[in-house]
């Protein structure tokens, strides 16, 4: 379908019905991309500040066949927000629909709009005695409607899940301005077809999410984190397993690092020493909590003196403090940073079956250092499978110099992650920048059926074009 660009007229239209403190000027803010990768087209930039007002511009959109690029924190990584190579899109920022519209303690659920910052969330689920356990490293600026957008993952999915099964309903405008007013707060619901998984995770593609109930739970009396040395992510993955038949699902975060992430954070100066006074190769950050205390400083110090034993494990540190454990992961959540002001060759979001993972890093880390003479930074969430396989130049080494390497990396790690049966996105989602991946590699079947959805939902095909769906003749 032929779309057609944002004109003057049609922002004067907009601009008859809408509050004139929903327009913004485009800027680096509603352009930037964190890694780089784009150089997104001028949009004309709208921050609603109601569903009213967000549907409104959806069926305006619809009728004139102008693009909509959806807009939350800004925070992604694969171009979702990012529009190229399409006329000028309307970009719907989400900022202005922050409110918290209900906390319920009794069914431990809290229904917000979109545009919520997740610290925000975390900090008044906190002021009712409760916990939202979503926990990324923008968590200062990314907001629930991207969150739920992307299927957003971080650092507890072993133990709660990712974003989708954080949530109970949404509230959502669809292509064609109706809304849908899903925002239900039921544990069981089988009354038609899962409308709101679909939408969850499709990335702006069949709808804009103005609304959702998200799950709460009581908030951890008790908790405990440990930095532990390891000598190889087999061990650490041996580990884990004895840790979780130990104490099970009190385990909610089990990380694993490597020594050149340390490194990094040294060498950009986001740490100032390092945690060990000889660093190993590997280590795993976990984190075990409980609501009550029964005795879990004794059943982790236990767990993890019982574990030194058996693995010969060298070193440990054990915090129990909420400052303790707050300097603990205030390093994991500071990589992705150290990573960008490194500069990565190529980065990789993948999912492997936990039982390849070992293999999958001793190879991809291989291939890569042996071949190409690169740095690796490889972490992640190693009790849900997810890891973050980044490729950096040597030291004092310009990117410029290496990038040529790019896509030569890229197919190894492609081939070597669906050769042990992994996925290509892990927690980041498609966006514009894997949407090429996904037509090449993704299972034909699957492809044809999300095609027809979108295609019934979106007939003109104005939601955030580009992303998830490629644009034929556009190679991002």
């Amino acid at each position: 379908m032929q779309l057609n660009p944002a004109t003057e007229q049609f922002a004067a239209s907009l601009a008859a019905t809408l509050p004139q403190a929903a327009f913004r000027e485009f800027s680096a803010r509603y352009s930037e991309d964190l890694r780089g990768l784009f150089d997104p087209d001028a949009c004309l930039v709208v921050a609603p500040f109601s569903t009213d007002q967000v549907a409104l511009i959806v069926r305006r959109c619809s009728e004139a066949r102008v693009p909509i690029v959806p807009f939350g924190g800004g925070t992604g990584l694969v171009g979702g927000h990012t529009p190229i190579d399409i006329p000028k899109p309307v970009l719907v920022s989400l900022e202005n629909m922050n409110e918290v519209r209900e906390v319920d303690t009794t069914s431990c659920t809290m229904t917000v709009d979109a545009g919520c910052i997740l610290e925000i969330v975390h900090q008044i689920a906190a002021r009712h005695g409760m916990m939202f356990p979503l926990s990324l490293a923008s968590k200062g600026s990314c907001q629930i409607g991207g969150n739920l957008g992307t299927n957003a993952g971080g650092v507890h999915v072993l133990r709660y899940g990712n974003m989708r099964d954080l949530c109970l309903g949404l509230e959502v405008v669809l292509p064609d301005g109706n809304v849908w007013n899903g925002l239900s707060t039921l544990r069981k619901d089988n009354f038609g077809l899962d409308f709101r998984n679909l939408l969850i995770g499709s990335e702006g593609t069949l709808g804009i999410i103005t609304g959702a109930s998200l799950r709460l739970f009581r908030r951890h009396a008790h908790s405990i984190a440990a930095l532990v040395a390891v000598r190889s992510p087999a061990q650490a993955l041996e580990l884990l397993g004895f840790l979780q038949s130990r104490f099970g699902s009190l385990l909610s975060a089990y990380e694993l690092l490597g020594r050149t992430g340390f490194e990094f954070l040294e060498e950009t100066g986001l740490i100032s020493s390092m945690p060990f006074r000889t660093m190993p190769d590997w280590m795993v950050l976990l984190q075990a909590e409980a609501e009550s205390e029964f005795g879990l400083q004794e059943i982790v110090s236990d767990c993890l003196g019982e574990a030194s034993e058996k693995f010969c494990i060298s070193d440990a540190i054990l915090a129990q403090s909420g400052k303790g454990i707050e300097e603990l992961w205030s390093m994991r959540e500071a990589m992705p940073e150290a990573n960008r002001r490194i500069g990565s060759v190529s980065s990789h979001d993948i999912s492997i079956p936990v039982r390849s993972i070992a293999s999958f890093i001793e190879q991809a880390s291989k291939r890569v250092s042996e071949c190409w003479g690169l740095r690796v930074n490889c972490f992640g969430h190693l009790g849900d499978g997810n890891l973050h396989f980044n490729v950096f130049p040597q030291k004092e080494v310009p990117v410029a110099d290496v990038i040529s390497r790019r896509n030569e990396i890229k197919t190894a790690v492609t081939e070597l992650v669906r050769e042990l049966g992994g996925s290509l996105s892990a927690e980041h989602g498609v966006g514009r920048l894997k949407a090429k991946e996904l037509e090449s590699h993704a299972d034909p079947v699957l492809l044809e059926a999300t095609r027809r959805i979108k295609d019934a939902l979106d007939p003109a095909g104005i939601m955030n074009p580009g992303a998830v769906f490629r644009i034929p003749g556009v190679d991002c």
